[in-house]
């Protein structure tokens, strides 16, 4: 699971393979969600919150490289780095 970003002790990841619909997952203190790019509903998981809230802030300023990383990780190639929340 290539790790693409971290910030706020939040970890962002994409597994290589994965299947559709295109999303990627969070941690943050000891909990995991999966979340939808396109439309940033919750897949799977729960988190707090405020870590939820900051990782849709994030979602929707890199959803283009979301979607750039899924395809490259849906074909088992290493996803690029995205940048953090600020």
């Amino acid at each position: 699971m290539p790790e693409i970003c971290r910030f706020f002790g939040i970890v962002i990841a994409v597994f290589y393979d994965d299947h559709n619909p295109p999303h990627f997952h969070a941690r943050y203190g000891g909990k995991k969600v999966s979340m939808e790019i396109d439309s940033l509903r919750v897949l799977e998981g729960n988190i707090s919150p405020r870590a939820l809230g900051l990782i849709m802030e994030w979602a929707a300023q890199h959803k283009d490289e979301l979607l750039e990383d899924w395809e490259l990780a849906k074909h088992n190639t290493q996803p690029k780095k995205i940048e953090p929340l600020q």
